[in-house]
């Protein structure tokens, strides 16, 4: 029998997002359940009920008995201890749940004998959970929200400016954390005109950070950051030393400062001391995208945009939310990739499926027992290195390996040998043989250089040279096809190509032209897949 799919409202102060969207129901509906959506819950969504009666769900009018019907709830927040209440015993719940924070509320789910997969608690270190991934999701367009937000509270232009009234530097934008938000938000900074530089304790995300417009701050000490699943893991105490004098450095450089950093399971590191606020210039920002979880700034009041020491100091926790129907697009697409592979028979019936680590991992409670938190994941080897192949053995008599460059000596003795080879040729070869061979190696070079020389502008290197050839080779045929008319004495034309020459030629124009016009429709088609 098909299960039910319940959608209630948002009850969290602010939360304007939705479990799902009426282009989702539709494909939840043809995977073979059927659909309930509380009326009014996608209205800060800027979904009506409407829309979703027409995608094939049910208006449900209230919360009681939108839980009540419920086979499974989709949901965004964390549910309320009066959302619990209203839930059906053996029901699944599936959503934001941080239950390394919330432990009364796994208890008051366990009571109900509920089944709670928690979206946040997916392993982000497989692959193929990336398209699962709400975390990631929400992290984007919180990034780019957050780079709003702070151009909305700083008073100038982020982009450096030359005007008949002035001139107007460029915003210096600071990020701390360089994981998923933090690269949106580097992005979104960058694309302003901003001067933005970054931190992170994981090294590798370096690279990212200057390929997205931004300068890597590095803190001066060695130690490896990765926690592993996305994520960095706590720093030693010298680590913590040397970011705070980096951070309190760039505070009184910069303008704006946006602050990332999270840990699972842990409450935000404090990372910008009120002492650093003090540093900040006056009309500067601080984002502090970790607000929820107390804050990496001292001074942040979480939910609140306030103003201290001239700073203000942003800690809103719903960043996302600010961009509701986008973020409930994206979270309602990861919701429905996870409920496909809870139901590969596309018959409306789940399987929780333990074997599965994706499906193990995000699952904390199984029909009232707590299963959190999973077993670690055993990730496969990672394969062998091959064996280094071994140099090849030196020439017996000479101390060089085959691959070092010809030694002087070696090159005169060469270019000596070849005169002498042009020399016997020039006194003894017949005058017909060296003036053909002048012309084949005059033709050579020329060829060379033509070929070698020419600038790949809108091909790659091969196809350039391909073309040039070609080229060279349809010049040729046409002379064959066409070649120079010399008059005789009577007027009559001479050196005509005889047929087996005429026809030659015909092929090797038909064949070029293919190879460059068809060079010309690759290229067109590859310059189409990167046009907006």
């Amino acid at each position: 029998m098909a299960l039910l799919i319940g959608v209630p409202g948002e009850t969290a102060a602010g939360e304007k997002r939705v479990a799902t969207v009426p282009e989702v129901v539709e494909k939840l509906v043809k995977l073979g359940f059927k659909v309930a959506v509380q009326s009014g819950a996608g209205a800060a969504s800027n979904f009506d009920d409407e829309t979703y009666r027409t995608a094939g769900a049910e208006v449900v009018g209230g919360a009681a008995e939108l839980w009540g019907k419920s086979d499974i709830v989709f949901k965004v927040r964390a549910p309320s201890p009066a959302e619990v209440a209203l839930m059906r015993e053996g029901g699944t719940l599936v959503g934001f749940v941080w239950p390394a924070q919330n432990p009364e509320l796994m208890q008051q789910l366990a009571a109900k004998k509920a089944t709670v997969l928690a979206i946040d608690s997916l392993p982000r270190q497989l692959s193929r959970a990336q398209k699962m991934d709400a975390l990631t999701s929400m992290a984007g367009i919180s990034g780019y929200r957050a780079v709003i937000e702070a151009a909305n509270a700083f008073g100038r232009f982020f982009n450096g400016q030359v005007t008949a009234a002035g001139k107007v530097p460029p915003a210096k934008v600071f990020i701390a954390g360089a994981g998923v938000a933090g690269l949106a938000a580097i992005g979104t900074a960058a694309n302003l005109g901003a001067i933005v530089r970054a931190n992170d304790t994981r090294a590798e995300v370096a690279d990212q950070v200057v390929s997205l417009g931004g300068e890597f701050v590095k803190v001066d000490y060695e130690e490896e950051g990765s926690g592993g699943g996305g994520y960095a893991k706590v720093m030693s105490e010298g680590f913590q030393a040397a970011q705070r004098a980096m951070y309190a450095k760039q505070a009184r450089e910069v303008d704006i400062i946006i602050t990332t950093a999270l840990i699972p399971g842990k409450p935000a590191p404090k990372l910008i001391t009120a002492e650093m606020v003090r540093t900040m210039k006056p009309g500067s920002v601080i984002v502090d995208m970790a607000a929820e979880q107390g804050g990496n700034c001292e001074l942040t009041e979480p939910g609140q945009a306030v103003v201290k020491h001239g700073v203000t100091i942003i800690g809103y926790t719903d960043l996302a939310s600010r961009l509701a129907r986008q973020s409930s697009t994206l979270y309602s697409n990861n919701l429905l990739r996870l409920t496909e592979e809870l139901c590969k028979t596309k018959d409306g019936v789940i399987d929780v499926n333990f074997d599965d680590d994706a499906i193990r991992g995000l699952t904390v409670i199984k029909e009232g027992t707590v299963t959190w938190p999973p077993p670690p994941i055993k990730l496969p080897a990672a394969p062998p290195k091959p064996a280094a192949a071994a140099m090849p053995a030196a020439p017996k008599g000479h101390g060089h390996g085959a691959s070092e460059p010809m030694s002087a000596k070696s090159l005169a003795t060469v270019f000596g040998i070849g005169a002498v080879l042009f020399l016997l040729v020039g006194l003894y070869a017949p005058a017909s043989f060296l003036s053909h061979f002048t012309v084949f190696v005059l033709a050579c070079f020329v060829g060379y250089m033509v070929v070698w020389n020419v600038t790949p502008s809108l091909h790659t290197p091969l196809m350039s040279v391909t073309n040039a050839i070609s080229s060279i080779i349809a010049i040729g045929a046409l002379i064959q096809v066409a070649p120079p008319l010399t008059a005789s004495a009577a007027g009559a034309a001479v050196n005509r190509p005889n047929a087996l020459i005429l026809g030659l030629a015909v092929v090797a124009l038909v064949l070029t032209a293919v190879n460059m016009f068809g060079g010309f429709a690759v290229t067109r088609r590859m310059l189409a897949m990167f046009r907006k």
